[in-house]
C-alpha cells in the first residue's frame, strides 16, 4: 500500500466514522520498518527486523473523546472497528475542550521540501548493515587491552504516514533515519569497570561517522574513566558537554508546555516576556532544517510549525501550547512540542572554555536523579573531569549537582560554539559559575 492508498483509505474511515456518529473525527495510517544488528565479542548477537502497519482513529461524539487503533487494515474489520468505537465513546464523560483544531491553524505550505527521506534507503543491503556494525567493533577492540567488552550496534528506519481530518486537514509524511556506534567497558586495576558510548544519527546513511570514529572515540571515552573517584563537596564552576545538556535543558522543556501551566506544575507560570535565565541563553526552535531529525511542517494534532524564538537573551517568549490545553488556558495553539532546538552560540568551543576555569568539573554525563517542575528543584548524579587551572586533571563520579532551575540557569556564563549535530537538540557546551556539589 502506498502513501496515495492510505490517504484513500484514511478517507473512507473518517467519513465512516461520521456516518456512525462521530461529530468529528482523525484517522492517520501508518507504516514502517526497522533493522537493528548488534555484535558482541566478535559474534553477531542481534538481528533484528520488524514492519508495521497501523490506523490511529480519533472520536469527537457528543463532546466526548476517545482514540482507538488497529493494524487490521481490511474494510469489513475496520468498519465494525469504528462502529464499535463510536458506540464506545458515547459512553464517556463529557469534555468540551476536547475538538479538532481550528482550520486555520493548519498548515498552507505543503510543498516545502524539508529532505528527511534518504531515497537510497531501499538499496543498502543486509551485508552492508552487518559490516559496518561489525567494522565499529573491530575498530574499538583494537584500541586498547584493557577492553572487557564492546557492544557495537547499527539501527535505521523507514516511516511513512498520513493523516486527515474531518474539518478540512489532509497531510503526509515519509522520513528516514540512521544510527551507529559503540558501547565501550574497560579494566580497572582498582576493581572498576568504567564504561561510555559513542553513536551517531542522521536523516540520510552518509550522515553517520566512519567506524574508525565511532569505535575509537567510545573507547577513548570509557579510558579516561579509569581511576575515578569522589572529589570534595562545595561549589564548582561545571562546563557541561554539548551531548549532555540535555538533562538539564529537560527541567525548562516540561514546565514549558501548556499541560503543565493548566495543572499548576510549573515554576514557569506567568513567566512569559519575564527573564528566567543568564542573557546568555538563546533557544531557537526551527522545524525546517533540511535533514533535521526534528523537522515538520505539522504537529501530531495537524497544526502547523513555525519557527520561533522561545527563550530571547535569557527572557521567556513562548510556552508550548496544544490544542486542549490551550483552549483551557484560552491560548492558542502554536505546536505543543519542540521540533529542532538551536542556541545562539559562543565563540568558544568546551575545550577553550575549560581553559578559562580555575576550579571546576567538566561534566560528560548525568547520572539518575530528577527535577521538580512545580517547585525548580533539581538533584542529579554526574560523571566527569576535574578541572584545575584549566587542566583536565583526573576523573570524577559518584557526584551530585542541585540547585533551584530558578537561578542556575541565571549563573550560565558561557556557550560553546559546539552544537551536538545527532540530535534535533543542535546542544553546545555550557559554562555554569559555583554550582552546587555533593561529593565526600
Amino acid at each position: 500500500m502506498n502513501n496515495k492508498e492510505r490517504l484513500a483509505l484514511a478517507e473512507w474511515a473518517m467519513k465512516t466514522a461520521q456516518k456512525k456518529g462521530a461529530d468529528e473525527a482523525k484517522v492517520s495510517i501508518s507504516n514502517g520498518r526497522e533493522i537493528e544488528i548488534q555484535f558482541r565479542d566478535r559474534k553477531l548477537e542481534n538481528l533484528k527486523e520488524s514492519t508495521s502497519n497501523s490506523l490511529s482513529l480519533t472520536i469527537y461524539a457528543n463532546k466526548r473523546y476517545s482514540g482507538h487503533s488497529t493494524s487490521d487494515l481490511r474494510k469489513d474489520s475496520l468498519e465494525k472497528f469504528i462502529e464499535e468505537g463510536v458506540l464506545a465513546t458515547k459512553y464517556l464523560s463529557e469534555d468540551e475542550f476536547r475538538t479538532l483544531p481550528d482550520p486555520k491553524l493548519y498548515p498552507t505550505k505543503k510543498d516545502l521540501n524539508l529532505d528527511i527521506c534518504d531515497e537510497k534507503y531501499n538499496v543498502i543491503t543486509s551485508d552492508e548493515r552487518k559490516r559496518l556494525a561489525k567494522d565499529i567493533e573491530e575498530v574499538a577492540l583494537a584500541q586498547s587491552n584493557k577492553i572487557i567488552s564492546a557492544e557495537c550496534g547499527y539501527g535505521d528506519g523507514y516511516f511513512e504516514t498520513v493523516q486527515v481530518h474531518s474539518n478540512g486537514f489532509m497531510g503526509e509524511r515519509v522520513s528516514t533515519y540512521f544510527s551507529a556506534g559503540a558501547s565501550v567497558t574497560v579494566k580497572d586495576d582498582n576493581g572498576g569497570r568504567p564504561e561510555d558510548w559513542y553513536w551517531g544519527s542522521g536523516r540520510y546513511f552518509d550522515e553517520i561517522p566512519k567506524p574508525e570514529v565511532l569505535g575509537k572515540e567510545a573507547v577513548t571515552r570509557a579510558l579516561r574513566k579509569i581511576g575515578q573517584s569522589k572529589i570534595d563537596s562545595g561549589n564548582y564552576d561545571v562546563v557541561v558537554e554539548n551531548r549532555s545538556g540535555g538533562r538539564l535543558l529537560g527541567m525548562l522543556s516540561s514546565p514549558m508546555r501548556a499541560r503543565s501551566l493548566q495543572q499548576k506544575s510549573s515554576f514557569l507560570e506567568g513567566m512569559l516576556g519575564k527573564k528566567i535565565a543568564s542573557e546568555k541563553l538563546t533557544l531557537i526552535d526551527d522545524p525546517f532544517i533540511k535533514r533535521g531529525m526534528g523537522s515538520r511542517l505539522f504537529d501530531d494534532e495537524g497544526v502547523a510549525t513555525r519557527k520561533k524564538t522561545v527563550i530571547d537573551k535569557g527572557i521567556l517568549k513562548e510556552y508550548y501550547v496544544d490544542t486542549y490545553y490551550g483552549k483551557k488556558l484560552e491560548m492558542e495553539p502554536n505546536c505543543g512540542s519542540p521540533t529542532n532546538i538551536l542556541f545562539e552560540l559562543g565563540d568558544k568551543s568546551a575545550e577553550e572554555i575549560i581553559k578559562s576555569v580555575k576550579k571546576g568539573i567538566f561534566v560528560t554525563g548525568f547520572i539518575g536523579g530528577n527535577s521538580n517542575s512545580t517547585t525548580g528543584d533539581f538533584s542529579f548524579g554526574l560523571v566527569g573531569l576535574l578541572i584545575e587551572n584549566g587542566e583536565l586533571v583526573k576523573p570524577v563520579n559518584e557526584l551530585n549537582i542541585s540547585g533551584n532551575g530558578k537561578e542556575f540557569w541565571n549563573t550560565l556564563v558561557q556557550v560553546g560554539n559546539d552544537p551536538y549535530p545527532y540530535s534535533s537538540w543542535k546542544i553546545p557546551a555550557f559554562h555554569f559559575e559555583q554550582a552546587n556539589i555533593s561529593g565526600k
